[in-house]
């Protein structure tokens, strides 16, 4: 594995799994967010599941912890060495007109969305393990949906989803394609992994914020 990440195309590679391991977990997520405005028992039985069941708890939220910590560390590595390698470059070329502001500013929506993961999982996450396992109570299967209304009652918090989210946007604007591209998805599938780019990396942002809003003014 160390010999992997020594490479600059094993690095890459290994970005590029993180970032389709998290993409799939933000669908994941998304998924079962929506169902609260739909209908609050089935949001409290995906949740109740999603809380209690010891392979999600003990196997994969480790993964997921590991995914993001990875994601962004390898993030941070890539961007040091691409912009040593671009010095040279950049003296000859303008590498503005050659990229977009995504493909440029990826490094600082990445650390925007690593400092909203920070807050939300110190406020949420942290919750979670002090409810089960520091002050441990007694399991209420419907408490899920009335902490998240209760969550998006202040308007700093959902102005901070919805700047997060912003960012996650733009980030997965250039993200997404840039995953397929380094595991070798282009050429004939380029066109149709263009349109599903967009879908996704517009659509599940603009989802959460809804979700945001939603329990914000309903309630």
């Amino acid at each position: 594995m160390s010999g992997i990440l020594n490479s600059s195309i094993g690095r890459k590679f290994a970005m590029a799994l993180s970032a389709l391991f998290l993409m799939f977990f933000l669908l994941q997520h998304f998924a079962i967010n929506i169902l609260s405005v739909f209908s609050p028992d089935a949001f409290n039985e995906a949740s109740h599941f999603m809380g209690t069941f010891w392979a999600v708890q003990f196997i994969l939220q480790p993964i997921l912890i590991i995914g993001i910590v990875f994601h962004f560390t390898m993030g941070i590595i890539l961007e040091l060495k691409n912009r040593r390698a671009r010095q040279v470059k950049y003296a000859k070329n303008n590498g503005n007109a050659n990229s977009t502001w995504m493909s440029r500013n990826m490094i600082w929506t990445g650390l925007l969305i690593e400092a909203f993961l920070i807050v939300h999982m110190s406020q949420l996450w942290w919750h979670e393990i002090t409810v089960k396992y520091i002050s441990p109570m007694k399991e209420d299967p419907t408490r899920y949906y009335h902490e998240l209304v209760e969550h998006f009652e202040s308007p700093v918090i959902v102005g901070i989803y919805i700047v997060a989210f912003v960012f996650l946007a733009l980030h997965l604007l250039h993200g997404f394609n840039s995953a397929f591209q380094s595991i070798g998805a282009n050429n004939k599938y380029t066109k149709a992994l263009k349109g599903v780019s967009k879908v996704y990396s517009i659509g599940i942002p603009v989802g959460f914020i809804f979700i945001a809003l939603y329990h914000h003014f309903a309630h």
